[in-house]
């Protein structure tokens, strides 16, 4: 949020805040949600770039089109288990996981 809006917000009285402070996160359940959204980012990523719908990715999955939908937008109902299958079905090697949960130690360590 720009700093404008924050400060108009807090003069009509609302409170600003992290997610994190809204949802009472500790911080191990912070870190494990913000591991869900960097991998169902790196889904999308992979997928876009291969050219694969998601109906075509959905297939391969045994899965359906709108579970697909629901993995790349972070939806909380998805395990971290198809998220980390689904990414291994779209090629990705165990070290280009690896890079993804090592990109989020530098942001909320």
């Amino acid at each position: 949020m720009n700093k404008t809006k924050k400060e108009r917000l807090e003069k009509a009285g609302w409170k600003t805040g992290s997610v994190k402070e809204f949802l009472g996160l500790t911080p191990e359940e912070e870190r494990f949600i913000e591991l869900k959204l960097a991998l169902a980012k790196y889904i999308k990523t992979r997928r876009q770039r291969k050219k694969i719908t998601q109906v075509e990715l959905a297939n391969v999955l045994h899965s359906s089109q709108s579970r697909v939908a629901k993995m790349e937008a972070g939806d909380p109902t998805v395990s971290l288990d198809l998220l980390v299958r689904s990414l291994f079905s779209l090629g990705a090697s165990p070290e280009q996981l690896a890079k993804v949960i090592g990109s989020l130690s530098t942001k909320s360590a």
